[in-house]
């Protein structure tokens, strides 16, 4: 509570609470080129295979159901990925992990299983089968970069930045004009908490070790 704003007392109510921002300056933001979206633990990481297919916890996702569109998908085949897992005690905010311009939000309905151990062990697919939002984001310089927001149990809510409203509508949505966005601006928030996929075309490496992360720190080094 004590990099949050507000006291206790201050929020209306529950969903208040969860959604708290952080104080201004309350989490450092990296200078390299890309840093991790949200706080949470760095549950996995790794290379899109050449199909854009995702090895996640045992299981192969296509990159295509993942974000919600399959052609779109082809740009990330040879890249990298990162998934970062909110608990329900986290921030629950997401930022952008990289400088750009959202130009695209695609609102893709679905289940609200659990996404933690228990859902990853027995839920087959279940990134691709509950309610998500991909969020994408133009670089100069690392191509497209994509960042899902993939719901859970009681999260039945996503909310975007780019999009004002209490949620984003099934669909593919243009943003334009585009939002122009820095590493560490807010890009959404989960109304509890769930997880954050980010997906990077060829061209660059995660090196950051499994494990707890906060927003803004990099995910390329261990600084």
């Amino acid at each position: 509570m004590d990099e949050a704003e507000g006291h206790l007392g201050s929020y209306p109510s529950f969903d208040a609470f969860f959604t708290r921002p952080l104080k201004k300056g309350a989490r450092a933001i990296s200078s390299d080129p890309i840093v991790s979206p949200s706080d949470g633990k760095l549950s996995c990481f790794g290379r899109i295979d050449t199909g854009a297919q995702i090895h996640v916890k045992g299981q192969l996702y296509e990159a295509g159901e993942l974000i919600g569109d399959a052609e779109d998908a082809r740009r990330y085949s040879g890249g990298q990925f990162a998934v970062v897992y909110l608990a329900p005690g986290d921030y629950h905010r997401v930022h952008s992990p990289v400088d750009g311009n959202v130009t695209l939000l695609r609102g893709i309905p679905g289940d609200l299983y659990p996404v933690n151990s228990i859902g990853e062990r027995y839920v087959p697919q279940l990134f691709v089968r509950n309610n998500r939002v991909a969020i994408v984001i133009d670089t100069a310089t690392l191509g497209r970069v994509t960042v899902v927001m993939v719901g859970a149990t009681i999260v039945g809510r996503i909310s975007v930045t780019a999009m004002p409203g209490p949620f984003v509508p099934p669909g593919v949505h243009d943003i334009s004009p585009s939002l122009p966005v820095s590493r560490g601006d807010e890009i959404g928030m989960f109304h509890l908490g769930s997880t954050a996929v980010v997906l990077l075309e060829p061209g660059i490496t995660l090196t950051r070790d499994i494990g707890v992360v906060r927003m803004g720190q990099s995910l390329v080094s261990e600084s």
